[in-house]
Formats: structure tokens, sequence, C-alpha cells
């Protein structure tokens, strides 16, 4: 199905059975100095998890919920495991991808200080984030060390990187979780933001509501948001 084909289709935002959702934080080079805290490279990628429900699909409106005006974007490219495993080594990695598709890693940025060791409060909000359009299998990529990935608001550039400038590749990614964790197909794992999120500028660039978020992956497609006020009932 060419991407044309979904105007006016309610496209689901997750698998039919939904699995582990890994995060990882600060993966591009140029992050971990974006920063400005002057610290060394990192060792090992930093993970968090999401919940189902804090993702939306392709063309569905991400939430700003009533208890902040901190709603961030963050586009990145997601790796869906296909085959299971577990100490999968990286170079057997890819033969663990069953598909590659868009994500905006969406986050309420002062809820992620509430706690001194953990994110997860910041990023779990009910449909504060997006995955989609589609899923394309790992054989239409000839190099997954050379994807780019973009995201815009309202049409503006606002991050721009490819994954040759990632701290820790697709196939390390794999071999590291799954040291840990058992992969099965249906697991996703968001690969981590470029520069260029709305928390970066001065002074910070929100999202509000009628604002458009689009992430855009070399051989995926656009992953389209509006976003809108959650409405408490």
């Amino acid at each position: 199905m060419k991407l044309s084909e979904f105007e006016g289709v309610r496209v689901e935002p997750r698998l039919a059975l939904p699995g582990k959702i890994f995060c990882i934080g600060v993966n591009y080079r140029d992050r971990n100095a974006e920063y400005r805290d002057a610290s060394d490279a990192p060792k090992y990628p930093s993970i968090f998890m999401r919940t189902p429900g804090s993702l939306v699909g392709h063309g569905e409106p991400i939430l700003r919920p009533p208890e902040s005006q901190q709603l961030d974007y963050e586009g990145e490219i997601v790796l869906v495991i296909g085959k299971a495993g577990r100490r999968i080594p990286a170079s057997a990695a890819r033969e663990h991808v069953g598909a590659l598709t868009c994500g905006n890693e969406g986050t309420i940025r002062d809820w992620l200080r509430h706690g001194k060791f953990n994110v997860t409060q910041g990023k779990n909000f009910e449909r504060s984030g997006s995955i989609g359009p589609v899923l394309v299998t790992t054989d239409e990529f000839s190099n997954l060390d050379a994807l780019r990935v973009r995201t815009r608001v309202n049409g503006e550039l606002r991050q721009d990187d490819t994954t040759a400038h990632l701290t820790f590749p697709f196939a390390y990614l794999i071999e590291y979780i799954s040291t840990f964790a058992h992969l099965v197909p249906g697991d996703v794992i968001f690969t981590g933001t470029p520069t260029g999120a709305g928390a970066r500028y001065d002074p910070p660039r929100w999202l509000v509501p009628g604002d458009v978020v689009e992430v855009e992956v070399d051989g995926i497609g656009t992953l389209r948001n509006p976003i809108a006020d959650e409405v408490i009932a």
C-alpha cells in the first residue's frame, strides 16, 4: 500500500500483539554535547520503557495533558523485532529485525525531573507519542547504518541526522538489550533522537494545540500527527 492510499484511513498505532517498548536516550553523538554538562560519552546505552497506551498511530492527535505545557517531540527510527532471541550477537542482529518504522517519542519535559533516577513519568502520558505509518521489512534497505531521519513542526525542519552518527548502532542495541531481555516478535526499540528537540531551544519551543509534527525516514515515509489538548471528561 502506498502512503497516499492512507488518506481518510484511521491507522492503528501498534502491532496486533504489542510487546515490550524499549527507548534509547541520547544516542546521537551530538546530543551528549547538546546537554552542555561536559559529561563524557556514555559507555552503555540509556534505556527506559514506554507503555502501549502512550502511543497513537499516524494521523491521530498527540495529546498535551492539562498537568503540563512542556510537550516536546523526538523523531526516531523504530526497530520492530521479527525473530525471537536472547544474547544475540551483533553479527546476527539484523536477522532478528522484522521491520522498521517511524516514531515520535513525545515527552512531557518537566515530568522527567520528578524522579532522581528515572524518566518514566514524562515518557508515559497517555497518547503523548506516536508510531507508524507503515512497517517496512529490512530487505528494502541495503544499509541500516545510513538512514536519514528528519522532524518537522508546521513544516519547519527541526531535526535532521543519519544513523551513521549513532553512538550505539542498531546491531549493538539488539545485542545489549537481548543480554538481559528475551526479545520476541512485536517488541520495538525506539533508537534515539537527533539534536533539535524543542527543549534545547532558548527559549524552549513546546508543542501547542494546532501544531503538526512530521517524522520522515528515508525508505519508510512520514509519520504525521496533529497536537491537541487532552479533554478531561
